[in-house]
């Protein structure tokens, strides 16, 4: 049966800090954790929630994503803090910017993954995430993005048409009672991406608390359909315990 699989479980995985470097000068923090027991099958490039509201790259969803799906799914996950963006990993140089002068750490986390070989990326933007992978992300590199919570309140009509001429699969995690925009109102809005499919998260709120499981679920189907999911929720083997 194995020890049930808790919020604050770590399940095995090689983990290890990385810097990331924009084009205009900037260091930033991250964190790049891969299965310690094969090749991964596919990269997660993790876009945090707004700094200014207390996003960064270990917001509770992208968090449990290192956490659990190097082990659970084989899937490389690369989460790293925004410019002027601080958590328990350090702080990234810089200042926020908006999502503008975003763009060039996106770039950075795009070129970290292709220097370094990671396989079939795609973007995991958290609401200003899912705007950051919506205006910078649409890269040659970049299999698809998966938005959780998005707002969908800053990408140019131009921007959503060049995922819709990339045809690239784009997944939208829309919380049934969301804050910002809700499954119907999503409908309409990405209907400009008319391969982007619209997933109501049912009885959930914008942060998503408690809908950890059903979030990574969705992740690793869109990202590794050839894994089964849902996922397991217990773990036979050594683990870690974060702290509270």
């Amino acid at each position: 049966m194995g020890t049930l699989i808790k919020a604050n479980t770590i399940l095995p995985a090689r983990r290890e800090p990385v810097t990331l470097h924009t084009a205009d000068g900037l260091e930033l923090v991250g964190e790049l954790a891969t299965p310690l027991d094969r090749p991964p099958l596919a990269t997660l490039v993790c876009l945090h929630p707004l700094p200014t509201h207390g996003g960064m790259m270990d917001s509770h969803l992208l968090r449990k994503a290192a956490w659990r799906l190097p082990a659970l799914a084989g899937i490389a996950v690369l989460r790293f803090n925004t410019r002027g963006t601080g958590s328990a990993a350090g702080c990234s140089e810089g200042t926020f910017d908006g999502g503008d002068a975003e763009r060039l750490d996106v770039a950075a986390a795009l070129e970290y993954a292709e220097f370094h070989d990671l396989p079939r990326v795609w973007l995991l933007g958290w609401s200003f995430g899912s705007d950051l992978a919506l205006m910078h992300g649409c890269d040659p590199l970049v299999r698809g993005a998966i938005l959780i919570s998005p707002p969908l309140r800053q990408a140019s009509a131009e921007q959503l048409r060049a995922w819709a001429r990339s045809a690239k699969p784009v997944t939208c995690l829309v919380p049934e009672h969301d804050d910002y925009l809700r499954p119907e109102a999503a409908r309409a809005r990405f209907a400009a991406i008319p391969q982007a499919e619209i997933v109501t998260m049912t009885g959930a709120k914008h942060l998503l608390v408690g809908y950890a499981d059903e979030v990574l679920d969705e992740v690793v189907a869109a990202v590794a359909p050839e894994v089964p999911t849902p996922l397991p929720d217990a773990w036979d083997g050594p683990f870690e315990q974060a702290e509270d």
